[in-house]
């Protein structure tokens, strides 16, 4: 596919672009146990979305895709998988890969595959400090890939400019399963925004770049977390 072709498609599209959130903060948490991991639409039912940014080989951006609900499966994305998780994980866990449907992978196009669940900030959330975390093992990331969680915020009344980018960089996540979070505080110049959490990666030339993610929560909080945060003391937040 041209480059032209693919700007033109990206117009096309354009509508899609726009993210539809409409939903107001609210706590969120994700074990994927209750998940049916045949089921084509499981994610996206659970609020899972997608979106993808294609850069050349040198790093021009060349078009975006999206906002669609998430696969599960396909080669695109992300999906439900079993037999990664420990005791703690359960028996079900998602992981998050490249787009690999692309076929720009093979012009040495670096491919941004996003996930994520997409909220929107109303006054009441105002001075709140949400946190984000996970746990996630590494998979088989390889080459040039990179991989990131994230926290996001878009103004829709300034072109959908990115206001914050909130991240942790999960490139080098060891194969054992480790704990994570990330946090935001809510200030009033953030009202009317779209935020968003979750996960990305950069991969080319089909190279791998799975990462396996579990036991998920988006929560509020008084004192801004950080990443010493343990998955004993989330769950204490939802009994």
């Amino acid at each position: 596919m041209s480059n032209r072709v693919n700007a033109c498609f990206a117009v096309a599209i354009l509508a899609c672009l726009i993210p539809a959130a409409g939903v107001a903060l609210m706590p969120y948490g994700q074990d994927f146990e209750g998940l049916a991991q045949g089921d084509a639409g499981a994610l996206a039912a659970d609020g899972w979305l997608v979106y993808g940014n294609v850069f050349g080989p040198d790093w021009s951006y060349w078009y975006g895709y999206g906002s669609f609900p998430a696969p599960n499966g396909s080669g695109a994305f992300c999906q439900i998988v079993a037999g990664e998780g420990g005791a703690e994980q359960g028996a079900q866990q998602l992981v998050v890969y490249s787009d690999y449907n692309n076929a720009n992978h093979a012009d040495g196009a670096h491919i941004e595959s996003n996930v994520f669940q997409e909220l929107l900030i109303q006054p009441g959330d105002v001075t709140e400090t949400w946190v984000f975390s996970f746990q996630a093992k590494r998979g088989n990331i390889e080459g040039d890939t990179t991989a990131l969680a994230f926290i996001k915020t878009l103004d829709p009344n300034n072109g959908w400019a990115t206001t914050n980018f909130i991240t942790v960089d999960l490139t080098g996540v060891p194969t054992t399963w480790g704990d994570y979070s990330l946090s935001i505080l809510i200030d009033a110049s953030l009202d009317g925004q779209i935020l968003q959490f979750g996960f990305s990666n950069t991969a080319t030339l089909y190279q791998g770049s799975s990462v396996f993610y579990d036991n998920i929560n988006f929560y509020i909080t008084g004192p801004v977390a950080t990443e010493e945060t343990t998955w004993t003391e989330v769950k204490s937040l939802f009994r």
